[in-house]
């Protein structure tokens, strides 16, 4: 199976707004989607990918670092899974 990632628009507008480390990290983890494919990417810890509750479930979140998230969801299409990643987002902390 092949995995494709794209981004929505509210998602490509927010690059210019990412520290370098983050969109860094962004690159890697797209690059190592598609070449390696969402299952074997998820299986790496330092991602914490993990399935979302509330009003984002059915979508996934992956950490870039202890405050920067990608929110994506998965859409299968015949040969090929599209990996639409729809933001990429400060967590907010509440204490």
């Amino acid at each position: 199976m092949n995995f494709k990632v794209q981004f929505t628009k509210t998602a490509r507008k927010q690059f210019p707004k990412l520290p370098t480390p983050i969109f860094r990290k962004l690159t890697n983890w797209v690059s190592s989607v598609e070449e390696l494919g969402l299952p074997e990417v998820q299986k790496i810890k330092g991602y914490h990918d993990e399935p979302l509750q509330g009003e984002l479930q059915g979508k996934r979140s992956v950490r870039l670092n202890i405050q920067w998230r990608i929110i994506y969801e998965i859409a299968p299409s015949n040969d090929l899974v599209f990996v639409t990643v729809e933001r990429i987002t400060p967590h907010e902390y509440r204490h």
